[in-house]
């Protein structure tokens, strides 16, 4: 089955991308997830707008990309959550979180969709968030979560 992307797709691609896929993988979860759209000669027309959309808020290049890794390197990022006894969080902290206490920080402005947090954080403490900042560059920077009653 052919497919034109409309999110980025961990292992797969980015938005844009015109891929090839097993019928049952696109028909029963990038379809109806709103990650693809099915691939037509109409279809592939509105890739062009895709892209636009995409290199407006990608990072520019490796440089600027090793340039925003070197400031997350330096921030500190802290959040604040209710927690119950033994610094259980009521609920998790969600990407979009992440993305607003990074800026909080003073850090860059963020993409919620390239995330990627280890499991879900359910506990207050140090963890450590991944972020794909450009194909060949991720950076890792930690999150400190407080227990707020």
């Amino acid at each position: 089955m052919k497919i034109i992307l409309t999110q980025e797709v961990t292992g797969l691609g980015s938005p844009g991308d015109i891929v090839e896929v097993k019928d049952g993988y696109g028909r029963n979860y990038l379809l109806p997830q709103s990650f693809a759209m099915r691939w037509t000669k109409g279809a592939e027309k509105q890739v062009t707008v895709i892209k636009r959309a995409r290199e407006a808020r990608e990072i520019r290049d490796l440089g600027h990309a090793t340039e925003v890794k070197d400031q997350l390197a330096g921030l500190k990022v802290s959040l604040s959550a209710r927690s119950g006894n033994g610094g259980r969080l009521f609920g998790s902290i969600t990407p979009a979180e992440i993305v607003d206490a990074v800026k909080a920080a003073g850090g860059p402005a963020l993409d919620r969709r390239r995330l990627e947090l280890p499991g879900q954080i359910k506990t207050t403490g140090q963890h450590n968030v991944k972020i794909r900042l450009h194909p060949e560059v991720t950076a890792t920077f930690p999150v400190t979560v407080l227990g707020a009653k």
